[in-house]
């Protein structure tokens, strides 16, 4: 295997491997991608809300998406920031 293969499939893999943490914490609502994460980037309860709907379950600062048989659980800080998406 040539030097320059080997280079693109290493930059493919260091490249795969770092977008899927995002991946993993975002889910589509519609034409939107929501985020979670840095509290200053990620949206608050209300925009999830106006972007998603109503979730199919609330557990305090947990809710619950059930869409198209998959199930998103969003966690939110106690000031009401997204900090995380978990896929079910």
């Amino acid at each position: 295997m040539s030097y320059k293969l080997k280079l693109i499939i290493a930059s493919v893999v260091v490249c795969a491997s770092a977008s899927n943490p995002a991946l993993a914490n975002s889910m589509r609502c519609g034409t939107h991608l929501i985020t979670g994460g840095d509290s200053r980037s990620s949206p608050g309860m209300y925009e999830v809300l106006r972007r998603c709907g109503e979730p199919t379950d609330r557990y305090g600062d947990t809710w619950v998406y059930k869409r198209r048989g998959v199930t998103n659980v969003l966690r939110f800080s106690s000031e009401g920031q997204l900090r995380y998406i978990q896929k079910g």
